[in-house]
């Protein structure tokens, strides 16, 4: 598709959910820049569809700032970077464990947005944040991960109504159960664990989230997607 001359920013784009978001929108003829921690990851996403590969860590001001400093123009930002670690009870959870999923989920939301809040404005532009059914649906060993995508949905619902007479759109889509590599991440690389979560149930993929994207930031104008949960059919 021809370039629409509109400039999308993707964070934790190197997988997942975040990678199949890139695909999504520069097939809808969007200039997107691509960011994330593992640049050979980005690099060979940006050969193979022609994104910008930017190295970003969304939990460090520094690179942050680096990373937005000459973005001249943003149109849509998809702040995608996220994750869980442990599925620990209360009483034996890692601090540590939740500092980071703050950091990554909540604080690196904050970051991006803040940093390209004027630049998003001024085109007329949208943030897309991506939650997660667990900032609605409490479970046990959650905790962590709970209260950073309950986070995550308080930031995105204020940023909603401190700019609801200013031209920016604000969403979030809340996925459930999608089949990439969180799992692992979040059992910090025991694959036999990971798998068991999705063994034997009918998985979102994150080419179904990056759809949701897409669409939600092809609506006209005057339409702003508030919240979108997507679930496989087999998760309620």
């Amino acid at each position: 598709m021809k370039n629409s001359g509109r400039v999308a920013v993707v964070t934790g784009a190197s997988a997942g959910i975040g990678q199949a978001c890139v695909e999504a929108l520069v097939g809808d003829g969007w200039t997107v820049i691509a960011g994330a921690r593992r640049m050979e990851k980005l690099e060979a996403l940006a050969e193979r569809t022609g994104c910008i590969a930017r190295h970003l860590d969304v939990t460090d001001d520094a690179s942050v700032r680096e990373f937005t400093a000459d973005i001249d123009r943003c149109d849509l930002l998809v702040n995608n970077a996220g994750g869980a670690l442990g599925l620990d009870p209360v009483s034996e959870t890692e601090i540590q464990d939740w500092t980071w999923m703050y950091e990554v989920n909540v604080l690196g939301t904050l970051r991006v947005t803040k940093a390209l809040l004027e630049r998003l404005t001024r085109s007329h532009g949208q943030v897309i944040n991506i939650g997660s059914v667990a900032a609605r649906v409490p479970y046990a060993g959650g905790s962590g991960y709970n209260a950073a995508k309950h986070g995550v949905a308080a930031l995105t619902r204020v940023l909603r109504i401190e700019t609801a007479d200013t031209p920016l759109r604000v969403s979030e889509i809340d996925p459930g159960r999608v089949e990439t590599d969180f799992s692992l991440n979040r059992f910090k690389g025991d694959a036999e664990r990971a798998a068991t979560v999705y063994d034997g149930k009918i998985n979102l993929t994150a080419a179904d989230i990056a759809e949701a994207v897409r669409w939600v930031a092809s609506m006209p104008a005057h339409v702003n997607v508030d919240t979108m949960l997507i679930m496989p059919t087999d998760q309620v």
